[in-house]
């Protein structure tokens, strides 16, 4: 008999896992990433989904750094969530811990609501995924990102930057999901 998943709940717990992070590192280094251009914060989470990727074809068991998938997958969610803050907002000042807990919740929840809306669609084909398509559909996202960006944010037909933001942001947190499961 195949399991119950309870999306919602997964979600909300992938989506915690995340924001404990976001906030832990918050109070560590207060909103230094204010600064970032989002195309910096693009090539941030590019680096991430290629350590992942390199771990996948290597091996855990190879690792030079020994952290695992699981955290780099929190750190795209959180970069992406930084980056949809940085186009809303643009480079500027720090923000109060406070204020940057509420912009991420706003970011972080509306990307959601668009997977739940599109799950429903596609009658969660995500769960019979391997994480590693996971990593490959992420670095597509990051490099149709750069060529936007590289654009101006100009396109002709396509999503905009926001949107590849919050699909990265959705198949990192089937990654959690599935890895945890």
């Amino acid at each position: 008999m195949e399991k119950k998943h309870d999306t919602a709940a997964e979600f909300a717990e992938a989506k915690g896992i995340c924001r404990n992070i976001f906030e832990k590192k918050l109070k560590d280094y207060g909103t230094s990433w204010r600064i970032m251009r989002p195309s910096s914060l693009t090539d941030q989470i590019y680096i991430k989904a290629r350590r992942v990727r390199s771990l996948e074809e290597k091996g855990l068991e190879n690792a030079s750094v020994d952290e695992g998938i699981e955290p780099e997958f929190i750190g795209i969610v959180n970069y992406c969530v930084i980056a949809l803050i940085q186009l809303h907002l643009g480079p500027g000042e720090t923000l109060s811990i406070e204020k940057a807990l509420e912009l991420y919740d706003k970011q972080l929840n509306e990307a959601t609501k668009l997977m739940t809306d599109k799950n429903h669609d596609y009658d969660e084909a995500w769960r019979f995924m391997r994480v590693s398509s996971f990593t490959d559909i992420i670095l597509q996202k990051l490099l149709r990102t750069k060529e936007i960006e590289d654009h101006n944010g100009k396109t002709l037909i396509s999503e905009g930057i926001d949107a590849n933001y919050m699909d990265m942001i959705n198949y990192a947190l089937f990654a959690i999901i599935k890895l945890r499961g």
